[in-house]
C-alpha cells in the first residue's frame, strides 16, 4: 500500500511539473499609456490586439494583458511605470513618449515596444532606426515629408495662404523636431509661422485660438500628441468657429470636425507593432530589430467643415483622398 501511494505521489508530481512550467510560461504583456483608457479604442488599439490575435495571442488563454492609463496626466507615469514593471511583464507597449521615457528611466532591459511614437531618435529612444541599441524599438510616426504636405494640402485648399499657425503642445519632447520640420518646410514653401506652444487646456488652446485671429493666420497645422488629441473636438469646433482651415496628422481629427487630415496609418502601424511583440516574446532582442518608418498614409476631408468655412476643395484633392465626410 505504501509503495502505491509513493508511486501516485511520483506520478502527480511528474504531471504537476509541466503544469506549473506551462503556467509560468504564459507571456504577459504590459500597456502603459499617457491617455485615459478610450472607449471605444483607439485605432491603434485595436489594430495592435488585432495583430496579436491572428498571430495567436488570445488574452486570457495564452497571453495576459496589464494595462496602466495615466489619465492625461504625466505626473502619474512614474508610480505608473514602477507599479507595471513589479508585475514582471515580458515586454511594454506604448503610444506615449513620456509614458516610455518614464519607463526607461527605471529600467534598461525589459523590452519596449513603441507602436507608434513620434521621433524617437530625437529623443533618445533609439540610437538609429537601423540598429536603435537599447531595450526599444518598434514603429514610429517620423517621416520627413509630412510636415511639407500638410502645409501643401492647406495651401491648396487656399491657395493665397501667407501665414499660418502651428499649435503645438508645451514641453512635449518631439515638439522640438516637430516645429523645425515645419519651419522648414515653411520656408520652402515661401510661407510664414506662426508658432503657439501651449498646455493641453481647454483655456490655453482657447486663448492660443484667439491669438490666431489677431495675428490674422489663414490655417492652422495642429501637432499630433497624446494629449492635444483628448481636445480633437474643441479644436475643430474653434478652428470652424474662427473660420480657420486646419490639418491634423489622425484621421480621427476631421472625423471630429475638423477639416483636413494627412498622416500615416494608425492601424497599419498598430498592426505592425504586433510583429514586434511577438518576434521578442520569442526570442528576438529589441536592439537587433530596426524601427519601422510609416508607409501608408491617410489623407481625409471633412465636406462639412469646408461647407462652414466657406471652402471649395479642388476635384484633385478629393480624388486622392482616402475618405470623405460629406454631410
Amino acid at each position: 500500500m505504501e509503495r502505491r501511494r509513493f508511486i501516485e505521489a511520483i506520478a502527480g508530481g511528474l504531471l504537476a511539473a509541466p503544469l506549473a512550467a506551462e503556467a509560468q510560461s504564459i507571456p504577459r504583456i504590459g500597456f502603459l499609456e499617457l491617455t485615459p483608457a478610450p472607449q471605444p479604442a483607439t485605432p491603434w488599439r485595436q489594430a495592435l490586439l488585432q495583430g496579436l490575435a491572428d498571430l495567436g495571442y488570445v488574452e486570457g488563454q495564452n497571453v495576459v494583458f496589464l494595462n496602466r492609463w495615466a489619465e492625461g496626466r504625466e505626473d502619474r507615469l512614474p508610480s505608473l511605470a514602477a507599479e507595471i514593471l513589479k508585475t514582471k511583464v515580458d515586454v511594454i507597449t506604448s503610444t506615449s513618449t513620456e509614458a516610455i521615457i518614464a519607463l526607461r528611466t527605471l529600467n534598461k532591459t525589459i523590452p519596449i515596444v513603441m507602436a507608434p511614437v513620434s521621433d524617437p531618435i530625437g529623443n533618445g529612444l533609439v540610437v538609429s532606426f537601423a540598429r536603435p541599441g537599447g531595450n526599444v524599438t518598434g514603429v514610429t510616426l517620423y517621416s520627413n515629408e509630412l510636415a511639407g504636405k500638410r502645409l501643401e494640402l492647406l495651401r491648396e485648399v487656399v491657395p493665397r495662404i501667407t501665414r499660418v499657425a502651428v499649435l503645438a503642445q508645451r514641453d512635449h519632447p518631439p515638439t522640438v523636431t516637430f516645429v523645425s520640420q515645419t519651419e522648414a518646410a515653411a520656408h520652402t514653401l515661401g510661407l510664414q509661422l506662426h508658432v503657439l506652444q501651449v498646455r493641453a487646456e481647454p483655456e490655453d488652446i482657447a486663448r492660443a485660438f484667439i491669438s490666431m485671429i489677431k495675428e490674422r493666420d489663414g490655417g492652422v497645422i495642429v501637432q499630433q500628441t497624446g494629449s492635444l488629441n483628448a481636445h480633437m473636438p474643441r479644436m475643430a469646433d474653434l478652428a470652424t468657429r474662427h473660420r480657420l482651415p486646419t490639418v491634423h496628422a489622425s484621421r480621427l481629427f476631421a472625423e471630429s470636425g475638423g477639416l483636413l487630415a494627412y498622416g500615416p496609418s494608425l492601424s497599419a502601424l498598430g498592426y505592425r507593432a504586433a510583429t514586434y511583440v511577438d518576434k521578442i516574446l520569442k526570442g528576438a532582442k529589441p536592439a537587433d530589430l530596426p524601427v519601422e518608418q510609416p508607409t501608408k498614409f491617410e489623407l481625409v476631408i471633412n465636406l462639412k467643415t469646408a461647407k462652414a468655412l466657406g471652402l471649395t476643395i479642388p476635384p484633385s484633392l478629393l480624388q486622392r483622398a482616402d475618405q470623405v465626410i460629406d454631410p
